[in-house]
């Protein structure tokens, strides 16, 4: 029989104790503590040294929202030019990874799928993708540069500058640290446009269209474009909104990556309400007349308060694909290593090591490219419209599919559902390639963008 004493004392142990709810959440100091587990997950909570898993889904919401609304978005205005007026992989992605919650990127999944020769080829096409989207970021670090300077240098020294501000923000080596700078760019990137759409209203006529006499605004429900055209902007649009394989890593820094439906929902709504509502409004009225990137579209002055505005968003924008290219890298070189969540010399140059080699890849690429939608539409088709489109279909087939070959109709609804994603997926691929390709080869031969000098960049932005 216990003594009184004993009985006070058990009762003051639970009064101090954290109190548990049944999601595994406890109450400590006044604080709701998430105790997320680490089995099979790519990083360790208890790991001693750095922890990488800090992200709570409001701060995934904010990260999200950089990541959808970043550079693709300035594109879209003149995607619809081509295309006229009228134009859930990312929750397959994510269900698939907390199946397999060792899988710390697209990459990693493709390898439970098809095995080691499976896992490096669509680990070269990751680091394609998240290279040519920093290049496109870093291209528009430039092309802002030279808009607030008047052409004040060569764009070659514009885009360095551009990459060594990347890479500084690269470095920083987890996604919830990179939060703060992520609300900051946002807002930036939300002025710049607004300030563009308020601007391309108040003009008696786009920046780009002919300064005298009358013009065709070019403004068209359904366009009427060649295939190069048409494919080239289907991709670039598609980028913009193909951030699923982005995801992955964040949500592997997740405290509790089940809770990612709390961020992914609010911002596909928040995402397309942006793109359709405001991209339409400079669409409406510039019709043909769009400059690209769109932040030019209403005139030189507006057109440098956009650029001033949105600097910081381009920026942060082209980091956050840098980061995950380097991250991707960093957790494939030191997975089983002592160095991967330790604060040692090694962790760290090969760390910063890594930014610094992918913001130059990045670099080439803007430098080679300089025509800001061709490096979306290409990143497109190439890359993303495999890793959104196709590999999720392919995923479902894989993990889910079989469970519906004995469903009746319903499984083969499901079945033909994601064959057609496959195939459209496919064309996007093909169609893709070949339209950028002839874009890039017509504005190589056209005779106002023959040559990308040094001493007339204005070939890459109008």
């Amino acid at each position: 029989m216990a003594s009184p004493t004993d009985e006070k004392m058990s009762i003051s142990k639970q009064a101090i104790e954290p109190i548990a709810d049944e999601s595994g959440s406890s109450i400590k100091e006044g604080v709701l503590m998430d105790h997320h587990s680490d089995d099979g997950e790519v990083f360790k909570s208890s790991a001693g040294g750095v922890d990488f898993r800090t992200v709570t889904w409001q701060r995934l919401i904010i990260i999200l929202l950089k990541v959808q609304i970043a550079t693709g978005v300035l594109s879209i205005p003149s995607a619809l030019g081509s295309l006229g007026a009228v134009p859930d992989t990312a929750c397959l992605l994510i269900d698939f990874r907390n199946r397999h919650p060792h899988c710390h990127t697209i990459v990693d999944m493709c390898g439970v799928m098809w095995g080691k020769i499976g896992q490096e080829l669509v680990g070269f096409m990751f680091l394609v993708a998240f290279i040519l989207c920093c290049g496109s970021g870093l291209l528009g670090t430039s092309i802002a540069f030279n808009a607030l300077s008047d052409h004040g240098a060569c764009s070659v020294w514009f885009s360095f500058v551009a990459a060594i501000l990347i890479i500084m923000y690269s470095s920083i080596r987890t996604f919830d640290k990179m939060t703060w700078p992520m609300t900051a760019a946002f807002i930036c990137v939300m002025g710049g446009i607004l300030a563009v759409v308020i601007g391309v209203t108040l003009v008696d006529r786009p920046a780009a269209a002919p300064t005298e006499g009358d013009f065709e605004l070019g403004f068209y429900v359904v366009g009427h474009p060649t295939f190069a055209a048409g494919v080239t902007a289907a991709a670039t649009i598609f980028i913009s909104s193909a951030a699923g394989p982005v995801y992955l890593p964040i949500i592997a820094e997740m405290k509790n990556p089940k809770d990612y439906k709390k961020a992914v929902f609010p911002v596909g709504i928040i995402v397309g309400s942006v793109y359709l509502s405001l991209s339409m409004v400079v669409y409406y009225y510039c019709g043909q007349w769009i400059a690209t990137p769109s932040l030019g579209s209403a005139g030189p002055l507006v057109k440098k308060v956009a650029y001033g505005i949105a600097l910081p968003s381009l920026i942060v924008s082209a980091g956050i694909f840098n980061h995950a290219a380097a991250k991707y890298a960093f957790v494939r070189l030191f997975r089983n290593s002592s160095h991967f969540q330790a604060n040692t010399w090694q962790h760290w140059t090969s760390w910063i090591g890594l930014n610094i080699t992918f913001g130059f890849l990045a670099f080439i690429t803007a430098s080679a490219i300089p025509v800001f939608n061709y490096i979306l539409a290409l990143a497109g088709a190439v890359c993303f419209a495999p890793m959104s489109l196709m590999f999720p279909a392919l995923m479902w087939m894989y993990d889910i599919g079989p469970k519906y070959r004995s469903a009746g109709f319903k499984g083969y609804a499901m079945w033909a559902l994601h064959i057609a994603i496959l195939a459209v997926g496919a064309f996007m691929v093909v169609g893709g390639i070949y339209g950028t390709a002839e874009s890039i080869k017509q504005t190589y031969d056209s005779s106002q963008s023959a040559s990308f000098s040094c001493a007339d960049n204005s070939n890459t932005v109008t």
